[in-house]
Parts: C-alpha cells; structure tokens; sequence
C-alpha cells in the first residue's frame, strides 16, 4: 500500500487491505455499507450531541465538576 490510494474503491481494492478484511472476516460491502450510515445518519437513531453541550448541560444539573 502506498500513499497514493485516494478513494475508497481504491483501499477496497489494495491487496493488503482485503487480505486484513478477509482475516477480519469483514466484507467491502460492509465497509460501504458502514461509511454509508456515518455520512447520512438516519432520524431514527438519535445522534450524540457534542462534548461541550453535554458538559454545559452536566454543569448546569451539577451532575459533574
């Protein structure tokens, strides 16, 4: 691998890279499928606010220092 791989096509196609996924027991289109789900999240699964907002929040309760 070097490091010109740009693309996920790319990465999915290098021979180390399968040959880890193959060990990992891990599919490519797992890994599509994954990347896919992080770059739309969906409205059903709520998402995780931001450190800095969950700690105001905790200050506020006095629930943390």
């Amino acid at each position: 691998m070097n490091d010109s791989i740009s693309t996920l096509d790319e990465l999915l196609s290098d021979p180390m890279v399968l040959l880890v996924m193959e060990r990992d027991r891990v599919r490519p289109e797992q890994v599509r499928m994954l990347l896919e789900r992080v770059r739309r999240p969906s409205v059903d699964e709520p998402g995780v606010p931001p450190a800095h907002v969950i700690a105001r929040a905790c200050q506020k309760l006095q629930l943390c220092p």
